[in-house]
Parts: C-alpha cells; structure tokens; sequence
C-alpha cells in the first residue's frame, strides 16, 4: 500500500457517502413533503366532503398507497440492482421520484375536476413509493461496501441522516409559506411551490450520483461468482426468512414512531389542539436539525458497541417517550412540543443510525440488494404507512393522544423483541457473505 492509498480510499468514500447523502435527501425530500401536505391540506383540496378530520384521513390514505408500493419498488429495484449494480438502480429512482412530485405541483383539484383528481393524486403517489422502495437499499449498500468495515455503522448512517434533511427542506420551505402567505394563497397555489421545486434538486442529485463508481464489494462478487439459479427473491425468501422477519420487526418502532412524531403532530396540533400550521411545522424542523446530527453519532457508537445495544436504546426509549410526547405537546406550548420532537426523533436516531449497517450485515453480496429492501420495505407498509392512518382513527375514536402512545409502545415492544432475538452483525465481513 503506498502512502495515497489512504488519502484516496477517504477521498473516494466521502465522496461516495456526499452523493448518497444528496439523493437519499432529495428522494426524502419529495416523499415526505407528500405526507406533511397530507396532513395539513390535501384532506381540503382533493377531499373535501364530509368533516375535516375524515378528508384527514382518506388523505392519509393516499399517503399509505405509497407504502403499499413500496416492497414492489423493492422487489424490482432489488433484483436488477443484484444483477447490474447499485449505481444505475440509483439513478433511475431519483429520476422516478422527481418527475412524480413535479407532477404532483401540477395537478387540478378536487374543485377543479372533480373525482379525478384524488384518482390523478393516488397514481402519483404510487410511483412515489415504487421509486423510494428502490432507493433505500442501492443508497445504504453503495455506502456500506466502499467504506472501511470498522467503521460501517458510521458511513452508512449518512444516507440516512437523508431523511430528516428532506424532511427539514420539506417543512422548512411548507412552514415558510404558510408564514408569509395568507391560508386562502396558500390552499389556492402556495401548496404547489414545494413540489415544483423538486426539478431542480433532483437535477444536482443527478449530476452528483454519476459522478460515483460502482460498489467494489458487489464488482468482486460479480466477477467471481457463477450466474445464480434463482432470482435474487426466492434466494432471499429461502435462505434468509429469519433475516427478513428481523428486519421487518426491527422496523416496527423506528418506522412508526417517526410518522408520529414528525406527521401525525401535525395533524393532532391542528385538529385536537386547534393550533395553528405553523404549530407543528417549526416544531419539527428544530427535530429534524438535531436528528441529522444524532444519526451518525448513533451510528458511530454502533460500531463500537454493536448495533444491537445502540438500537435497544432506541426502541425502549420512544416505547416511553411516547407519553411524554403527547403530554408535552398537549400543553400547547411551543418550546415544550420542539423539545418532545425534538428527543423523540434523537431516540429514534438511535435505531435509524445503526439501522443501514444492519441490515446490510444481514444478507450475502449476491441478493444483498433484494434482501435489505425487501425486509425493509415490507415492513413500510404496516409500519410507517398505516402510522399515520392508525395514530388519526385512534385519536377520532378516543379524543386522546394517549391512544397514539399505547400504539407506540405496542410497536416498540415487537422491535425489541425482533432485535434481542438476533445475534450481533457488526464484525460481519461482507465479502464473505
């Protein structure tokens, strides 16, 4: 080894982690700018008949179709991304991404046209989740076999730290029209700036992602290994069940818990508490800032300690701190709801940190691709995308937050259980696998 090869190995490897970084933010961006849209006025745009909360909720059940497409993004995505490689997967799913909310700031209203707008809503979205069940695991996977195994947990959180960037951009850019535009502008047209704006950020996540080479771990399996027998699917469904099962109940309180704490506030704050917009959305930003930084620290620690104790943490504390999120936002002050956001996404950090390096220990190199999103994505869609679906009918049939809180738990419970279960992967050699 001469004395570059260091300098160029980080060189490479920040450079690998900033272009995931940017797209996993970007696809993030566009994904959850649709759930806090949902929750603050597409119930009035493409909903409007009946009460308030029930156009909540059949917009909420839109946002759930993009989990369902999920797992068939993954599934797709998976296997052509075990058979060609991560990085042309990449592309294409942030292209899909972007195209589908540009549309979405684009579309006629119920008032406009009538049922075919929340039928035109329901399409976009599915092509939505089709594109983030293909992105999650080539991001994770290109970061987890370019860095140095030692620090594996540390690396691959930043495409993670992805989600609540997009998150802060989403709100962020939602919470500023909604300070300067009056309600009626903002339901009007205000709404449609967000998602227009996704062309250009998926333009620089473009130019960024073909800027990176292909993942060497998956270059020297290809090379050495005969063509498989058996799609990558059935490979994962009959080799790794265990491993899926895992995943998918690791998931359980990391999924839901974040929809809660960053979507469903929203919707509590507004329709519970009659607080305004602005309430929920400031609140979530100051979270989502912290949460980027904890999720790599998280990340690191894993590697020094495991992922299992790091991701404990995690799922025993938003089990508990789910109460004391509904009292402290109950209180109606501000400064009390930013902090329960605030710890309840840094609790959350602690399993979503850990969580790519994981997953990614979990399956061998030639359907790695498939197996981590699979696990991950099916779990998407009776985790995070009946969360908030679940936490709204909870509050519309017991007037209490606290319902939300026992669902929570409830979720954390099954994650512990999941990830107690399983062995330790954090020395796993993935080139072995």
């Amino acid at each position: 080894m001469t004395a570059t090869d260091p300098v160029r190995t980080r060189t490479s490897i920040v450079r690998v982690v900033g272009a995931s970084l940017v797209g996993t933010t970007v696809e993030w961006y566009d994904f959850f700018l649709y759930g806090v849209a949902a929750s603050v006025v597409f119930g009035d745009l493409f909903f409007p008949k009946g009460e308030q909360l029930t156009g909540t909720l059949l917009s909420f059940a839109t946002f759930a179709v993009g989990f369902f497409a999920r797992p068939i993004g993954g599934v797709v995505f998976g296997h052509f991304g075990d058979r060609l490689g991560r990085k042309q997967l990449l592309v294409l799913s942030l292209l899909m991404m972007g195209l589908a909310t540009f549309a979405i700031g684009l579309l006629p209203t119920y008032a406009q046209v009538g049922a075919l707008a929340p039928v035109l809503l329901t399409v976009l979205r599915l092509v939505q989740g089709f594109a983030l069940g293909g992105e999650w695991g080539g991001a994770v996977l290109i970061v987890s076999e370019h860095g140095d195994p030692a620090r594996r947990g540390f690396w691959a959180s930043w495409p993670q730290a992805g989600a609540p960037a997009g998150q802060l951009i989403a709100n962020g850019v939602l919470a500023g029209l909604a300070a300067f535009q009056s309600d009626a502008d903002f339901n009007r047209w205000g709404w449609r700036i967000p998602f227009l704006l996704s062309a250009v950020l998926v333009l620089v996540g473009l130019w960024v992602r073909l800027r990176i080479e292909e993942s060497p771990v998956f270059k020297q399996a290809q090379a050495k290994q005969e063509p498989a027998d058996k799609m990558p699917l059935l490979e994962v469904l009959t080799r790794y069940p265990r491993e899926v099962l895992t995943a998918m109940g690791a998931r359980m309180a990391e999924n839901v818990s974040y929809y809660i704490f960053t979507i469903v506030i929203a919707t509590y704050a507004k329709e519970h508490l009659g607080m305004g917009k602005s309430f929920a959305l400031n609140a979530v930003l100051i979270g989502a800032a912290v949460h980027f930084f904890a999720i790599p620290l998280w990340g690191a620690l894993s590697d020094r300690i495991g992922r299992r104790p790091v991701y404990l943490i995690g799922a025993i504390g938003v089990g508990v701190w789910g109460f004391l999120f509904i009292r402290l936002v109950d209180t109606k002050n501000f400064a009390l709801a930013a902090l329960a956001v605030t710890v309840g996404l840094v609790l959350h950090g602690a399993m979503y940190g850990p969580q790519a390096s994981f997953f990614t220990e979990l399956f061998g190199t030639r359907v790695r691709y498939s197996g981590v999103s699979v696990g991950y994505q099916l779990a998407s869609i009776i985790a995070g995308g009946l969360a908030p679906f679940i936490a709204v009918a909870l509050l519309k049939a017991y007037d209490s937050g606290y319902a939300i809180a026992v669902y929570v738990a409830v979720c954390a419970v099954i994650s512990i259980v999941a990830v107690t279960s399983y062995s330790e992967t954090h020395r796993r050699d993935l080139t072995t696998l």
